[in-house]
């Protein structure tokens, strides 16, 4: 699987090699929205674990921490996810990516099931 993951230089990930990833082995790798409760009642990816971006300071590192899996991290365009990713990695933890283009670009290219909004 490490080799379908950007380098750690890159903090951004495509939807479409999530995709691949999570067709692969689903359960090695940590999905997490960082959107809002709100937000993540009107959409998710299957399996991704919520956590809030305005927690990340508290839940962020105590949550991920000690995670072994690479982590990814989405929200709605990709700049709170890039946000969260640069602060877990400021924190220690490398192998964490920002899905580019949120859950909006998941809909649009991945799964139009997903709603937009």
């Amino acid at each position: 699987m490490s080799e379908s993951l950007p380098p750690i230089e890159n903090p951004e990930i495509t939807a479409e090699a999530v995709r691949d990833l999570l067709a692969e082995d689903a359960a090695a790798i940590c999905l997490v929205d960082c959107r809002e409760v709100d937000e993540h009642a009107i959409c998710r990816i299957e399996g991704a674990e919520l956590v809030p971006l305005s927690t990340f300071a508290e839940a962020g590192p105590a949550r991920l921490g000690a995670e072994e899996r690479p982590i990814i991290v989405y929200c709605h365009h990709g700049m709170r996810s890039l946000q969260a990713t640069m602060y877990l990695r400021n924190k220690g933890i490398e192998s964490v990516w920002s899905m580019a283009g949120g859950i909006d670009v998941w809909s649009t290219t991945i799964d139009p099931d997903v709603p937009r909004y």
